[in-house]
């Protein structure tokens, strides 16, 4: 990550509870993508929200609890992509559309937040890891419900193949946002789909009979 300090901000008039402490995770987000956890400091990010120390820590009682609520947050926001992508449609082939396309929003989201859920450089802290996996594993499970249902595979199967899915998602999107100018967007999300759609699409259900058979 990189290193650079951020910007001071002017000093901000006073906000309801709700509204300050989303403006304090937006400061927060700004410092820890730019610096990382470690190099970052509580300093840093009462200036660039334009509070107090103080009010800082009114809300969060330390910089590793304000690390957790923003990356609560994120997770929760990619999580609640993906069950939209599976929710918002009965066709499959949409469905499978979106939920990578729900990968590269929220990779490709400004302010680069997704670092926090991918590329934390606290992941060997429990609660850290426990919260991104919690995440993952909701977006796999809202998808291996949605396979479970239309093809009749065992749980076990159909996790899997939601695993396969969200792997392909997290990494070309990654990938992707790298090279990005290369190839647009909805290029890029048209052939990830195809290629996903192309292997789920092959286990049809079929009635009566255990799937792949």
């Amino acid at each position: 990550m990189q290193t650079s300090r951020p910007v001071p901000v002017r000093r901000t008039s006073r906000l309801p509870r709700g509204a300050r402490r989303l403006q304090l995770l937006q400061a927060a987000q700004e410092v820890f993508v730019a610096q990382g956890f470690h190099a970052a400091a509580m300093d840093d990010i009462a200036d660039r929200a334009g509070v107090s120390k103080p009010v800082l820590y009114q809300h969060f009682p330390g910089k590793r609890e304000l690390y957790l609520a923003l990356l609560e947050q994120q997770v929760t926001e990619l999580t609640d992509r993906v069950r939209d992508a599976m929710a918002g449609t009965e066709d499959n082939r949409t469905r499978v559309h979106g939920a990578v396309g729900a990968y590269f929003d929220f990779i490709d989201a400004e302010g680069g937040a997704f670092r926090l859920v991918f590329e934390s450089d606290l992941r060997n802290d429990d609660d850290v890891r426990a919260l991104v996996d919690r995440g993952n594993r909701a977006c796999v499970e809202a998808i291996a419900e949605v396979i479970a249902g239309d093809t009749g595979s065992p749980p076990e199967q159909a996790h899997l193949l939601a695993s396969g899915m969200t792997g392909l998602a997290e990494t070309s999107a990654r990938w992707w946002l790298a090279q990005k100018g290369t190839v647009s967007r909805d290029e890029a999300v048209s052939l990830m789909s195809a290629l996903a759609w192309r292997g789920i699409s092959r286990f049809p259900r079929v009635e009566g009979e255990p799937a792949g058979s």
